[in-house]
């Protein structure tokens, strides 16, 4: 029993090893992360717990910078790091806020259809916020354009009428991990669908449908 405990707390202890991250693993991952969201079609799973930690190592190095004397070059240095990693930070939070906004009712169908377990698409103040997106939006066009139309006419489907993301559209990607046995769908009915190799460090331009289960994964990169 003694040695089943301590074989528990051996893994407990490599789990927390693997999941500590240096500063430079975890911009590198806010770094990916950003880009996948900026290019991909759709509204990608939420790092809230990656945008937490990106958050506390910029006080942390706010911290450290106060206590660089005035003028040295490396309070300058460290001022342009701290200025770009926010710069990163707040696009990748402005892309998916313009996503909420442009597919909201789609986002929020699919949050709410996701099975038990699986990984959460908003964070709870997306969430909330695309709820309040979808209830101002009713509102709106229930007083500006529903009221004054006939009664069969004064209700409306935001699902069917808000476009969905585009998963056809084209995205270029970068190949972390290799991967084989890719199946790649015809672009016209004169076409056959076919298989393809992706091998690590290869750079290539596909349809987003084709490899969003690897990009969820973090077997590719968009660029």
């Amino acid at each position: 029993m003694a040695e089943v405990n301590e074989l528990s707390e051996e893994e407990e202890r490599q789990e927390e090893e693997e999941d500590v991250l240096t500063p430079a693993e975890l911009i590198t991952r806010l770094e990916e992360a950003w880009l996948n969201e900026k290019f991909s079609p759709e509204l990608l799973e939420n790092k809230s717990e990656l945008v937490e930690c990106v958050m506390e190592q910029l006080t942390h190095m706010e911290e450290n910078l106060q206590r660089v004397r005035k003028g040295d070059l490396k309070a300058s240095i460290h001022r342009m790091e701290i200025d770009r990693i926010r710069f990163v930070l707040s696009s990748y939070l402005r892309s998916r806020l313009q996503k909420i906004e442009k597919f909201f009712p789609h986002v929020l169908e699919k949050e709410k259809s996701r099975a038990d377990g699986d990984p959460s698409f908003l964070s709870p103040e997306e969430f909330a916020f695309a709820k309040e997106y979808l209830a101002n939006t009713e509102m709106y066009l229930k007083a500006v354009a529903l009221k004054h139309m006939p009664p069969n006419l004064q209700s409306i489907d935001m699902i069917k009428a808000v476009p969905e993301p585009c998963l056809d559209s084209f995205v270029f990607l970068r190949v972390k991990e290799r991967q084989d046995n890719i199946l790649v769908e015809p672009e016209t009915d004169d076409q056959r669908e076919y298989v393809v190799d992706l091998e690590e460090g290869s750079q290539h331009l596909m349809r987003y449908r084709t490899i969003a289960p690897l990009v969820a994964s973090g077997a590719v990169q968009l660029i």
